[in-house]
């Protein structure tokens, strides 16, 4: 590596060709950087003669690569880039029905009280205070309900 110029002037040299070239569309020093990688691992196995022709035409064309695969992404609609990739599996959805009609049950089994307050958090998003405030009881004995129903749907739910 001894061969590569290490001097601030070589580098902005370089930096200004490579942004002329690529007309200012991408950041010359990340282009740069990209393609000195290249560089090192291009020159364990090869010889290359004119380094610093070999960082511009490879910042280059790493350029035109990202130029032309955002172009791709910003010209491909998002229902053309698999939509079924982001779909659960069959299975998948019959679990998730088997695991909600269990905690539908488990809901049933706890204490009205304990319900409501439990539901009034989880469902309406309700802060233990506003839901204390509400029903006229202490916040310590909505932290308590909220507490003994997410313990008992925690070890119902167990192994479903």
């Amino acid at each position: 590596m001894s061969d590569i110029p290490v001097n601030r002037e070589f580098w902005d040299r370089l930096i200004r060709e490579v942004r002329v070239r690529t007309r200012g569309r991408a950041d010359p020093e990340e282009l740069l950087h990209a393609a000195y990688l290249r560089l090192l691992r291009y020159r364990a196995q090869h010889a290359v003669e004119n380094v610093a022709a070999f960082l511009v035409r490879t910042a280059v064309n790493i350029g035109v690569d990202n130029y032309r695969h955002d172009r791709f992404i910003a010209d491909v609609a998002p229902e053309d880039l698999g939509a079924r990739e982001n779909s659960p599996l069959q299975d998948e959805v019959l679990a998730a029905r088997v695991r909600l009609e269990r905690v539908r049950e488990g809901l049933s089994r706890l204490t009205p009280r304990t319900r409501e307050i439990f539901l009034m958090h989880r469902l309406d998003d309700m802060k233990y205070r506003e839901i204390a405030e509400r029903l006229g009881i202490s916040q310590s004995a909505v932290e308590k309900h909220i507490a003994k129903a997410a313990l008992f749907l925690t070890e119902w739910a167990e192994g479903w």
